[in-house]
This record gives structure tokens, sequence and C-alpha cells, in this order.
């Protein structure tokens, strides 16, 4: 792969003087009016860029953008339809809706936008409340779609720096594209697995399959310490302890960044501790900035010191620093603690702004606010004219500064220049065998023995039961084990029983030998098993590397990244 000969604290440096040179020679002076949304004309004083300098070629680009331009490199919302140029009617009207056009081309193109976010479902997904359509059938479809949406980018002014395509794509509940690709365990499973340089290698895997699908942008990793049992984040955290989470942060932004794809480490100031949910409503976080400090904030400086090129913006109630302000409209948390404090030089990202707090505005001043709080992109905006028209007549009356949104906007186009130097793989890199084996290394690390003997194989025959709903996962260990040698019959023998996400007691099985959680491991404080597991997580990998242990034929080395009442992290030693 290309790789961009700049590093983010020396492009943070050019950044900053580059901005200072490209705001002076537009902002407003007593002899100079300010350019309004339909006069704004190019500058022709633009900074000469170094080819091989993104934050140059950034300012002078920026130099040149009509205040129109500038407003839609700070947007990123979502689009109706599975290609960029054909959708149905329903998704049609969707769009129209959402920004009066019927594409997401079109949206692009009135809108001069800075990105798309693609959005999707999957099975047990705490985010699902805003994912109001899907974008993703399978990895060809994926491409074409985003191929469509950058030759719509690439007419505009803004064109010569690459297009932002995002996803959620985090591993294990929260994973925008299944089908087609290398499965992950969760991030609570590479928390368990204890060993960063597996998570690296995982994620950049990760990174190359969704550089493959022209997916440029991951908002991820999650960077939330589990601090609470938090049903909204629980295993797309990495686990409870921030010294041992804060290396698999950096393990994943550098395997993503390796590939072309930036990173943007999210929930903070730290979702983890609060119970609550953002989608729905504005979660207290009540602990003393000492508390902060220690627990929430060191897998962000962990992502940060990796090099993530974005960070993603809460929306909590942080009361010992901006009490009663959603964090993604606190300048507080974002310019005073994450930029002064933490040192972030990159990009801030909202996190939805169609979710419930972010909605007490009208999309246009909730957009104002989040760009004057420190936020440099509007992610999700409920209504993406709305949202356009805010900002644009809030830069005609001056209550959003135009230097703020210079200053926004030469940080997107920095990161998306710094993008530039990675060459695309083709969709054949996806699920190969070395992307396989490194999420297979990651699942076998995982599993944990957290009751019972370590080691040895399960006396056999076994039969599989699981709790509702989990007909394939059951099958797919049915099909591990007997590829492991040991014999699965429909009843009796040795009961290995599966829990997932949302179970609780109520689904566990009385008389059951082995209980594995394939999820949190709370829940096997409850189980009565001799013998109690935990995956952290249902992929085939995951299910393979239990087969394994089951059959005698590897022995589990994970930790519980999490405490469990009653069981000790693991049974297995040191």
């Amino acid at each position: 792969m290309g790789r961009v000969s700049i590093s983010p604290r020396r492009s943070a440096v050019a950044l900053a003087a580059l901005t200072a040179l490209v705001v002076s020679g537009c902002s407003d002076g007593p002899d100079r009016p300010r350019p309004t949304p339909s006069t704004a004309a190019p500058s022709s004083a633009a900074p000469t860029p170094s080819a091989d300098d993104p934050a140059a070629r950034a300012a002078a680009l920026v130099a040149t953008l009509s205040d129109e331009d500038l407003v839609g490199q700070v947007l990123m919302p979502y689009a109706y339809g599975s290609s960029a140029t054909d959708v149905s009617a329903g998704s049609a009207a969707g769009n129209r809706a959402l920004a009066g056009v019927d594409t997401p081309a079109e949206m692009v193109a009135k809108y001069r936008l800075g990105g798309v976010i693609l959005v999707g479902f999957s099975a047990d997904d705490p985010t699902s409340g805003n994912q109001a359509t899907t974008n993703v059938d399978n990895p060809k479809q994926v491409r074409a779609l985003t191929d469509g949406l950058r030759a719509a980018a690439g007419k505009l002014p803004a064109g010569a720096a690459p297009f932002l395509v995002g996803t959620d794509q985090e591993y294990g509940v929260v994973t925008r594209i299944t089908d087609g690709v290398t499965q992950l365990p969760s991030p609570l499973a590479a928390g368990a697995a204890g060993n960063p340089a597996l998570t690296e290698a995982a994620w950049r895997a990760a990174g190359a399959e969704l550089a493959a699908m022209g997916i440029n942008m991951d908002f991820a990793p999650v960077a939330d310490v589990l601090a609470t049992r938090s049903t909204v984040i629980g295993s797309r955290s990495f686990g409870a302890d921030p010294a041992t989470a804060s290396p698999q942060v950096a393990g994943a932004v550098r395997g993503l960044q390796a590939e072309g794809v930036a990173a943007a480490v999210k929930h903070f100031p730290g979702h983890g501790l609060s119970a609550a949910d953002s989608h729905t409503e504005l979660p207290v976080v009540g602990q003393s900035r000492a508390v902060l400090d220690r627990t929430a904030f060191p897998p962000f400086r962990a992502g940060i010191d990796a090099g993530a090129m974005a960070v993603m913006s809460a929306h909590l109630n942080v009361k010992a620093v901006d009490p009663g302000t959603p964090a993604t409209f606190s300048r507080k948390l974002l310019t005073d603690v994450l930029r002064g404090q933490l040192g972030f030089r990159g990009v801030v990202i909202t996190d939805g702004m169609n979710m419930a707090p972010a909605k007490k505005w009208s999309p246009g001043e909730a957009a104002v606010r989040a760009l004057n709080a420190g936020n440099d992109l509007i992610l999700m905006t409920p209504n993406v004219g709305q949202a356009y028209d805010g900002l644009r007549a809030a830069l005609t009356d001056g209550s959003l500064p135009r230097t703020r949104l210079v200053e926004a906007v030469t940080r997107v186009l920095t990161m998306k220049f710094r993008l530039a130097g990675h060459a695309q793989p083709a969709l054949g890199t996806l699920d190969d065998a070395g992307h396989r084996k490194a999420a297979a290394d990651l699942a076998a690390a995982a599993v944990t023995v957290l009751r019972g003997r370590c080691g040895g194989a399960v006396p056999g025959p076994v039969s599989v039961t699981s709790s509702g709903g989990r007909d394939r996962t059951r099958a797919v260990l049915t099909e591990a084990l007997t590829a492991a040698g040991v014999k699965v019959v429909p009843s009796g023998g040795t009961v290995v029983h599966l829990v997932g996400y949302g179970d609780g007691a109520k689904d566990l099985r009385a008389g059951a030998d082995v209980t594995v959680a394939m999820d949190t491991p709370y829940v096997l404080s409850g189980a009565k098993s001799p013998t109690v597991l935990a995956t952290y997580s249902s992929t085939r990998a995951s299910m393979t590397a239990l087969a394994a242990v089951l059959a005698g034929k590897a022995r589990p080395t994970g930790r519980s990244p999490v405490p469990v009442p009653g069981l000790p992290a693991t049974t297995c030693g040191a």
C-alpha cells in the first residue's frame, strides 16, 4: 500500500499555520465585506500546495472554496438506496423527505457534501433505533454504490479531495456489512485475548476489506470503558479496565489506518460510564473529573497517540465538566478537554444528530451549535436541507464565525488528503485466507473458562442447545464440533448451552453441563453448570475456537475483561 509521508503531529502543526493563513485572507475586515453564500468567490492568494503535505493541500483547496462548498464539506448524512443513481420509489421518497432529492448522488451534488454514512441492520443491534434505512446488500453492491457516490463528488469544487464514505463496522453486535466479509470477534473478545498485536492484525484485515468496498472511514473502535453493565455499549467495548482496553484501542486504530481507513474513536468522553441509551435519552455521567481522568480518558489518549484521524463526540451529560450540556454541544469538553488537554488535532465528528438528545434543537441550530462546540463533521442530520440552510444563515448573521467553519473544513480535507495516499484493494481480498486466520487467531485467544477444568475434552457425545433465536449459531458450533472429532447428537450426552446478547437468567438451562456466553459474560454468574465459558462473540471463528477447546485440542487462554460476580477472570492461571 502507498503510505502518507507525514505524521499526525507534523500535520497538525502545518494545519494550524495554514489555516491561519487561509482565515486571514478570507475573514472580514474594515474594507472587505463578508462573502455571502451566493457571492463567495475563490481566493486568488491560495498557498501553493506540497504534493506530500496533506495539510498544505487542504489549506490551498479551502482557499478556493465558496461558502456553499465549505458548508457542504462538514455534512455527512445518510441516504436512502443501495445505488447512487438508481433507487426504488420508496428510497426516492425517503430521500425527498430527508433532502429534497431522489437519489444519493443528487444529494451529494445539491449540498456539496463532504461524505455519506452507509447504514444497515444486524441482529441484536443496540443502535438500530436511528437506522432509518439500509444501504448494504453485499460487497459488490457496496463497491458500486461507493463508486457512484465518488463519481458525483468528483464533479464538485472540492472534488480533488477523496470523498468520505463511512460506516459503523465495529464487529460484534454493531456490524453493518456482514455477508461476504471476514467477521472479527467482538471488541470484548479482543479484550479477553489481551494481545494488541492480534487485535492490530485482525483490524488491519478489516481495514483492507472496508477499503476494497470503497469505505474509507470506520466509526470505530469503541474506546468506552465498560464501567457499568451497559446494554447499549456492552461487548462493543474492549473491557472494564482502562489499562488493558487502551492498547486494544491503539491496535485497532493502527490496523485500520494502515490500510487507508480513518478510525473514528468513540464515544468521547466515555459512554461506558452510564448504562442509559443516548439514542433515546440524555445519559448522565455523574462521576468526578478525577474518575474521568483515571477511567474514561486513557483509551481515548491511546487512540490519539496511535494516530487516530477522528474522534466521535457523544450525547452525554458530563456533570463534572459541563453539567446539562450534551458533550456533542460542549465547548468545554470538545475544545478545552479533548483538544486542549488530550492534545487531539484531528477531526471531531458528532454522533448521530438524529438521536434524541440532538433533536432538542432544529437540524440547523443543532448543526451550528455542534460546530461552535468544536465538531468538524455533522453526522446523520435528520434533515439535510435544514442543516445546510441553517449553517449558511449562521455564516451570514455571524453566529457561526467563518474562521470556525474554515478550521473545520481544513481539518476534514487534511484527513481526506492523508487517505489519498492509499491504493484501493480489489474486492477479491474479501474474506481471504489471511484475513480469516487473523480473525481465527484473535477468537482462539479469547476463549475463557470462568469455572471448571482448564483444558481437556468434554465427555462425548455432545448435544448443543441455546436460548431462542440462535439456530444459526447452534448449527455453526455443531459443524465445528463434528470437524473437531466430537460426536454431536440431537439430545442426551453432555449438554452445551449457548446464551448471547440480551439473555438473562431465564435463558439459562437447568442441568446444562457447559454454559457458554457469546456476548457479555455477566449472565454466567447465575449459571449452575459445572463448566462455564465465554467467547464474547458468536462468529464462525469464535464457534470454531470454542469447538477446539471443547474437543480438548486447544487450551483456553482468555481472561474475562469485565468482572463477573462470583467467578474469577479465568481458572487457567495467570
